[in-house]
């Protein structure tokens, strides 16, 4: 049987990713025996599925190249969408950083320790933050450092540091630095009240500059570290993580729904239409394209569909996350993505972290209270959005948001109209090259319209 290697699985000498039949499986090499069988037999495999911090996996016999030869052969469980780090809100970066800590903490207990502490390795299953990287743990010798210490702080301390005493924004540096935001530069954009905390202070300065005394020397850190030490260490990163608030001022569009033309019926109505196309559709996997704080995301979601929340808004993401979390909506997964500009194909030969649009596939998009942002805030042409959205789903429920509708006058406010298409005629035109419309239903109590569309 053929299988396909994954991309972006190639620094382990201990296994890798690779898929067949369209269902990921993990190899692992006879380096990775001896960790693996401490995994599975100390009880540590079955305490943290448990607790639902590690992925679950069944062992599998295949007949396949990749297969041959391996030690083993784990088929995990099975993720709608893979995420990256940049993508997250400030409380998903740091419900994954502090679950990275306990799965250290709880190793440790059963004589393992995380080799490797990437944000890359955490994904999100029923809505919490799990470890997919069975092979991330290693043989705990006592005396040595933990190995993964500044990988920790690059992934997840730094970012969380920078968004929460500057801006939500500078996350988007794990784009640049897709192995974390190197310590001194960290260290150099931090404010006066962050280096005067003195978690921040040990864990990203005077860590940057220990790791930089020892790259001038070219002498390797062997200092020993005692158990107790470890444990120590880990508790203050716990503590210093814990402590981290998002400080922002309010964004354009985090109250969104506070601030718009709709009544309350016509909210609903819109809900009711939504719902319906839905149905129609019987959809397992949605896009929710502008999604806000997620209020449509959830009727699809009621429907039992699994959901992606994507939103450009960093407030709203997080509003959204934090709901998530609290009311244990595990179909809902919450996404920082701007639609300008989203995540695009990046590492090692542009092929190891995969662009949005390549991993965004779904039954449907919902496109509600959108296409005016893209139209005229952003000056893109009709049909290209069009074109684009026909590349994410077969099946499209959008909304159509007339000129005389007050959003569109706040956005024409402070700028020329130049833009003649930008009507119902224009708009049906435009999408009819690329979709077929199947229903479109009036808002009552506004000017919008809902349309049912499937790709042609």
């Amino acid at each position: 049987m053929t299988s396909q290697r994954e991309s972006s699985s190639f620094r382990d000498n201990r296994g890798y990713v690779f898929w067949q039949d369209g269902t990921a499986y993990r190899r692992i090499n006879s380096d990775g025996k001896v960790a693996y069988d401490q995994l599975m037999a100390s009880g540590l495999y079955e305490q943290l599925t448990k607790r639902g911090l590690l992925v679950k996996h069944e062992e599998a016999t295949l007949e396949s190249d990749d297969a041959k030869g391996a030690y083993k052969v784990i088929k995990p469980t099975q993720l709608p969408l893979i995420t990256y780090p940049y993508e997250w809100s400030f409380s998903q970066l740091k419900d994954a950083a502090l679950a990275t800590l306990e799965i250290q903490r709880v190793a440790l207990e059963h004589g393992l320790v995380l080799r490797d502490a990437s944000a890359y390795n955490i994904q999100w299953v029923d809505g919490k933050p799990q470890l997919i990287d069975t092979l991330s743990f290693d043989v705990y010798i006592n005396g040595e450092p933990w190995v993964a210490y500044r990988q920790f702080c690059q992934h997840f301390l730094a970012p969380l540091t920078l968004m929460s005493h500057i801006d939500p924004g500078l996350l988007q540096l794990l784009r640049v630095y897709i192995d974390g935001i190197p310590l001194p530069i960290a260290a150099k954009m931090l404010p006066t009240r962050a280096r005067l905390d003195f978690g921040l202070a040990t864990h990203i300065s005077l860590h940057a500059r220990y790791q930089k005394s020892h790259e001038d020397s070219g002498r390797r850190a062997a200092a020993s570290v005692s158990t107790v030490s470890l444990k120590g260490m880990l508790e203050n990163l716990t503590r210093t993580v814990s402590k981290l608030k998002l400080r922002v001022s309010e964004t354009q569009w985090g109250d969104y729904y506070n601030n718009t033309n709709y009544s309350d019926a016509s909210f609903q109505e819109k809900k009711v239409i939504t719902e319906e196309f839905l149905k129609g559709i019987k959809a397992d996997r949605v896009l929710d394209l502008g999604a806000n704080d997620g209020s449509f995301s959830r009727v699809a979601a009621r429907l039992g569909a699994n959901v992606v929340s994507a939103d450009i808004d960093p407030l709203a993401v997080e509003a959204n996350y934090v709901r998530v979390r609290e009311r244990g909506e595990g179909l809902i997964l919450p996404l920082l993505i701007d639609l300008t500009n989203p995540s695009p194909d990046l590492g090692w030969d542009n092929a190891e972290r995969r662009s949005f649009t390549h991993r965004a596939k779904a039954d449907v998009a919902l496109s509600l209270a959108l296409i005016h942002h893209l139209a005229i805030a952003n000056n893109l042409p009709l049909e290209m959005v069009a074109e684009y959205f026909a590349k994410l789903a077969p099946h499209l429920i959008i909304e159509f948001v007339p000129k005389e509708d007050s959003q569109v006058k706040r956005l024409l406010a402070t700028r020329e109209d130049i833009f003649p298409e930008y009507t119902p005629d224009g708009f049906e035109a435009a999408f009819s090259k690329h979709y077929k419309i199947v229903q479109q239903r009036e808002v009552k109590g506004s000017a919008r319209v809902m349309y049912l569309m499937e790709r042609r």
